[in-house]
């Protein structure tokens, strides 16, 4: 009796251990992922408006150290196309993105057609991990990335797609990439197999992403940018669909538990905004300093081109000239926050930033235009002919010849400077009444 007693007690015991070792088993890991994509660019947010002052690699990187602070471990991943190519100052700018980049110890980066608008050896003087699966010479970027912090995994990989490659043009194949899935597909599997956690990026739409690759493998998908503000996430299946923001405005945080083999068991999704209460990375001040004193370097010399092609009388003649027949716009002009753009340039360092200066002066880089402060003194803040077009021959026939611009309308005026990217905010009939004349 006593020997039966004891196997019913061993038996409930070795049951009880059981089950306690597969509760064990089944407690999802908590799995934080901060992510981004598509900085198109933006080393630094313009500050001419209160919306439109989010974001910047100071800010950012000093909200990483936050965040590293309240959870050290934290996947940090970004889709890519950090740099940007529309004017010949985007070259510097995107050296020094990526030097700044590069400083914030991202775990993967996703490659878009854009990285690549200086070529492969421009990005890769910069050490950054850089992820692309459908790269034909795999010895250039690997074609995925496997990280590891605590008990957590994350497989990152990143297609490239063929349609939009640059070289799509030119006759025969030169496109560096390839656009057969099948691997990419094995590669998914395989990573799962392996109770990872797995993210795709790529700057597809989610329709165009689905019929790609199947999805069941992938537990992350991260889609083509929206414009500053992330996307809603959306669950597809398994698979968490992300949408990042652009212009580096804010960051993106998702809050995962995941089961033993990698799956999700439930997220939580956060949006992390840069506003300009957010101080500057300390770290990064060396990085800031030197990017502005190379950009100052480069406008000197650019303010001495222009000294030696500058030829002839200049069209442009400064608001004075247009006080005694305009008495009444001037005055309202003067007392406007027009009158004095470019101390605010003075005020926060950027008063020798092209990319500032096209708006707080008259005429920048057009002939006979703002040169420097020293030189063009008449031609700083935004005035009259900002606005109106160059006025010389206005004045010189006493105002018989129309100024430039005097067929287009109230709006085209405004949105010279006024646009999306330095003034989200802009509504015409607001803010024509700050500056409304005749």
């Amino acid at each position: 009796m006593n020997k039966t007693i004891l196997l019913v007690i061993v038996i409930f015991l070795l049951v009880a251990l059981t089950s306690c070792s597969d509760k064990a088993q089944a407690t999802p890991t908590a799995v934080t992922i901060v992510y981004s994509g598509n900085l198109d660019g933006e080393l630094e947010p313009c500050g001419c408006s209160e919306a439109g002052d989010l974001g910047g690699i100071l800010r950012r990187a000093s909200k990483l150290v936050e965040l590293r602070k309240q959870q050290p471990e934290l996947f940090l991943i970004s889709s890519g196309s950090l740099l940007a190519n529309a004017s010949p100052r985007d070259r510097l700018k995107s050296e020094y993105i990526l030097k700044g980049i590069a400083a914030m110890n991202y775990d993967a980066i996703g490659l878009q057609w854009r990285d690549l608008s200086y070529g492969v050896d421009f990005i890769n003087i910069t050490p950054l991990p850089w992820t692309v699966f459908n790269w034909k010479k795999n010895n250039i970027f690997p074609p995925q990335r496997n990280i590891r912090h605590g008990d957590v995994e994350l497989a990152f990989f990143t297609w490239l797609e063929p349609e939009n490659s640059p070289f799509r043009q030119m006759k025969g194949d030169h496109s560096p990439v390839q656009g057969n899935t099948d691997q990419l597909q094995k590669a998914l599997q395989q990573a799962k197999q392996n109770r990872a956690v797995t993210v795709l990026t790529t700057s597809l739409t989610l329709d165009q992403a689905t019929k790609l690759v199947a999805l069941n493998p992938v537990d992350i998908l991260v889609i083509k940018s929206a414009y500053e503000e992330y996307g809603k996430p959306v669950q597809q299946g398994k698979t968490l669909i992300l949408q990042p923001g652009s212009r580096g405005m804010r960051l993106g945080r998702v809050d995962l538990k995941v089961d033993e083999k990698g799956n999700i068991v439930s997220w939580q999704h956060d949006i992390i905004p840069l506003p300009e209460n957010i101080p500057d990375a300390p770290f990064l001040k060396a990085w800031y300093d030197e990017y502005n004193a190379k950009v100052k370097a480069a406008y000197l010399a650019s303010v001495e081109q222009r000294k030696l092609q500058q030829s002839g009388q200049s069209p442009y003649t400064g608001s004075e000239a247009c006080q005694s027949c305009h008495e009444k716009a001037y005055e309202i002009w003067s007392k406007s926050l027009h009158a004095r753009a470019f101390e605010r340039l003075e005020e926060v360092g950027k008063s020798f930033d092209p990319d500032c200066i096209v708006c707080h002066t008259v005429g920048f880089e057009q002939p006979g235009g703002y040169i420097d402060a020293r030189l063009t003194m008449h031609l700083l803040n935004v005035q009259c002919e900002s606005c109106h077009g160059a006025g010389k021959a206005h004045v010189d026939s006493q105002g018989k010849e129309s100024t430039p611009n005097a067929a287009w309308q109230k709006e085209k005026i405004c949105t010279q400077c006024h646009t999306q990217p330095h003034s989200p905010e802009f509504h015409f009939d607001s803010y024509w009444t700050r500056i409304a004349h005749e």
